[in-house]
């Protein structure tokens, strides 16, 4: 619990000197399935998203559909910020959540293929509030990306959750991605959060490029516990 505590505190510091850096932006995708990459939008540019997710059972049984799209703004000085609007359905009532963003890319080097970026994401409940509750994540990570025109690309880093009720799972864990070029348009990504809660799930998929600045992500996601806690993960976003 220290440890997330004083990881917390980290990102908050990084995040308030962001604005004392001179730092330049890069190209690049902001998250692999769900973690954050870190990679940043470059400035004055937008990134649009639309994430689709699908448990294909009936919604007595655990079937869900969930509409998430997303907007990132490059700001300049390697910072992005962004929001989400994540729409489900499950056979009650739908519900609704706002989950604005903030990220900064600490670290860039082309030269050594490393990145580092930290960042917070605020989840807020618009309906269906009983029981639920606004909470943030705080995460650090890091990558490497290895040379070669089919060089893979690793990503490491750890979260904690901020105000996270109680009774909802394990309040931080690590996250890990690992991305694989196969041909020129595709290249096979997978991630993964640690924890028992509603971050922590394995997706392996594939992703294919659509455009110069597009591409179309198709995985599956598997949970960490559960029976039958695993869903369908589609996306597909452009860089304006």
């Amino acid at each position: 619990m220290r440890y997330l505590k004083s990881m917390v505190w980290l990102n908050v510091a990084l995040l308030v000197s962001v604005f004392l850096s001179n730092l330049q932006s890069v190209n690049g995708q902001s998250t692999l399935f769900n973690i954050p990459s870190t990679d940043v939008v470059p400035e004055k540019k937008v990134y649009l998203e639309f994430d689709f997710l699908s448990h294909f059972e009936s919604y007595d049984k655990g079937g869900f559909q969930a509409y998430i799209p997303r907007a990132v703004v490059g700001l300049g000085k390697k910072v992005e910020v962004g929001v989400n609007v994540a729409f489900t359905r499950n056979g009650v009532p739908n519900s609704v959540e706002l989950q604005p963003n903030i990220k900064w890319q600490a670290y860039s080097s082309e030269k050594y293929g490393a990145a580092v970026s930290t960042g917070v994401i605020l989840y807020a409940p618009v309906t269906r509030r009983t029981g639920t509750n606004t909470f943030a994540m705080a995460y650090g990570n890091v990558s490497k990306q290895f040379k070669g025109s089919y060089g893979p690309r690793v990503t490491g880093g750890g979260y904690g959750l901020i105000n996270r009720a109680s009774g909802t799972g394990d309040k931080g864990g690590v996250m890990v991605g690992f991305e694989q070029p196969i041909t020129s348009k595709v290249k096979f990504v997978a991630d993964w959060f640690s924890g028992k809660n509603r971050f922590g799930y394995g997706t392996p998929g594939l992703a294919i490029t659509t455009g110069k600045t597009s591409a179309l992500y198709a995985g599956y996601s598997i949970g960490n516990s559960g029976r039958k806690n695993n869903s369908l993960f589609i996306y597909w976003g452009i860089t304006l």
